[in-house]
């Protein structure tokens, strides 16, 4: 499929649900719309392989005739049903019965059935505790099938519900439904929703422009970029991963196989499960990844929270957007929490570095961190200010990377990427500063593929550029007071020329005499003529 179907294939999804969500709030509409997309995914991907797996005894319906094949299968083999579907489990990880495959539930709409709304509740309860081995409860958790938004009556709510599932049955028909395909409609509505939601889509969605500098980056050789890209990553930890969207960006960089678990945190519930549905829909199986619904200040994740250091996990990269300057609460035992306890704690009023440590704690000694920041984090005093000193005196802190304003859905300000690592070779920091290099937008500035490639080209080979990066060692760092400022050290200001007057004085005299002297001349010529001399 190439870029323009797909493109085309968001914008008719998209134009269903602006048509659609009528009154509704767009991010309630959206976990509806999401929803069945990716039902239609799970139906389709279980669909081809139960065809496969049956082969010759997959059965064969008339064009006109609505009905799964399965479900003909299931009636006519009612006493291999068990049997087929722990098959099913061991090849694609889950299993879903007939009346609840999308086509069974968008021909109910079609024909406007009375039970459409019953059916897809049944549905979604099957799903969560019964489709697949490991547990996906809660799944459609925020999806209320019964909310007054969609009718006031279970009949109306029925009927809508069955006008949107014939709008999208219909609209992606005469589209392919593979995982790549679906899982790049559902990735662009999620922006499309993001757009149309202020500064909430912070909570769940990074530019994929930015994902996609985070990802070059953390999938280059931690201790010589230079050699190029990784082979394989063991595993990958975002703890802020909102719709996974990130996480996704660093499989597709290294490929299906490139990366052995991907490992996710979020604390929002919606956006929990909208990560989960996004791993599956973009082919990732439920033994692939684990998402866990939590606060990562809180470290409440047993798998993160052991102590034991021969337990420690250790991920070979680390990638996070966590909500900027978030207040927090920490209590005075945290400050002997395992994470925070050599650097103190991050001050209330903004918890940028208690997110920093925190990911920082699980990176393991080759592997990478890179995490999206506010500026201020780069020069704030008091607490902030110990803690990115100690990180610096550590030699942790690899790369500064300067960002343009107005990237970002939720909000305007200019970001910063850090680029952290446990034992890193150079003894210098690299300042980029690529705050001018961008394309102006109406909404948002976006990042061109050149303004992308040329970061990571400049991280990559350490290169130094006037007015763009530079290389500062520790001196002249600790000697700014361990400020990392962008500005302090690569400045895009232009500096002006300096002015010589005296020569500028001189220069004037000089013309003035070759004036006088010409005047001369053209009277002389004036006089000869007989003609009225210049004054």
């Amino acid at each position: 499929m190439t870029e323009l179907e797909q493109k085309k294939l968001g914008d008719t999804l998209w134009g269903i649900a602006d048509q659609l969500r009528g009154a509704m709030n767009a991010d309630d509409f959206r976990d509806y719309m999401l929803s069945f997309l990716f039902l239609r995914y799970l139906s389709d991907n279980y669909e081809a392989a139960a065809k496969k797996e049956l082969g010759p005894d997959y059965p064969t319906v008339e064009k006109d005739d609505k009905r799964s094949p399965l479900s003909l299968w299931y009636t006519a083999n009612a006493a291999d049903v068990i049997e087929f579907e722990k098959q099913m489990r061991r090849k694609v990880h889950y299993v879903v019965e007939p009346q609840y495959l999308w086509n069974s539930i968008a021909e109910m709409a079609r024909t406007q059935h009375a039970d459409l709304l019953k059916t897809l509740q049944a549905g979604f309860k099957y799903i969560e505790n019964e489709s697949f081995e490991s547990t996906f409860r809660g799944l459609f958790s925020e999806i209320n099938l019964d909310s007054e938004k969609l009718g006031k009556k279970y009949a109306e709510r029925n009927a809508k519900l069955c006008t949107i599932i014939s709008k999208i049955a219909e609209g992606i028909a005469k589209f392919s439904t593979s995982s790549d395909v679906l899982g790049d409609a559902y990735e662009y509505l999620i922006g499309q929703f993001a757009a149309g939601s202020g500064k909430k889509a912070g909570e769940f969605y990074t530019p994929q422009q930015i994902s996609t500098i985070l990802s070059e980056i953390v999938t280059l050789d931690g201790q010589d970029p230079t050699t190029g890209r990784k082979a394989k990553l063991d595993k990958v930890l975002d703890f802020a991963c909102g719709s996974g969207s990130l996480l996704l960006n660093v499989r597709k960089h290294l490929g299906q196989h490139g990366i052995g678990k991907i490992y996710g945190q979020e604390k929002n519930i919606t956006t929990y499960n909208l990560a989960r549905m996004n791993m599956l829909l973009h082919g990732v199986k439920d033994s692939e990844f684990e998402i866990h619904h939590g606060d990562s200040l809180l470290n409440d994740w047993p798998i993160l929270s052991e102590q034991n250091p021969a337990k420690k996990q250790h991920f070979d990269a680390v990638v996070a957007n966590p909500p900027f300057s978030y207040r927090w609460e920490p209590s005075d035992a945290m400050g002997e929490d395992f994470r925070f306890k050599n650097y103190g704690l991050a001050p209330k009023s903004a918890a940028d570095f208690a997110f920093l440590l925190h990911g920082f704690h699980f990176l393991g000694k080759e592997g990478t961190m890179a995490i999206i920041l506010p500026h201020g984090v780069l020069f704030r005093g008091g607490a902030e200010e110990r803690i990115r000193s100690k990180l610096l005196k550590d030699g942790n802190i690899d790369t500064v990377i300067g960002l343009p304003a107005n990237l970002f859905f939720s909000t305007g300000i200019p970001v910063c990427i850090l680029v952290l690592k446990k034992c890193k070779k150079p003894d210098d920091v690299l300042f980029i500063n690529a705050s001018e290099h961008f394309e102006k937008g109406k909404r948002q500035n976006r990042l061109r593929e050149e303004d992308i490639s040329k970061i990571i080209g400049t991280y990559q080979f350490r290169k130094e550029e006037e007015r763009y990066s530079r290389r500062v060692s520790m001196e002249e760092i600790a000697a700014n007071d361990y400020n990392l400022n962008i500005s302090r050290y690569v400045s895009t200001a232009r500096t002006e020329e300096v002015v010589d007057l005296a020569l500028v004085h001189q220069n004037l005299l000089a013309q003035e005499e070759k004036i006088v002297e010409a005047k001369e001349r053209h009277n002389a010529f004036l006089k000869e003529l007989g003609l009225p001399l210049l004054p």
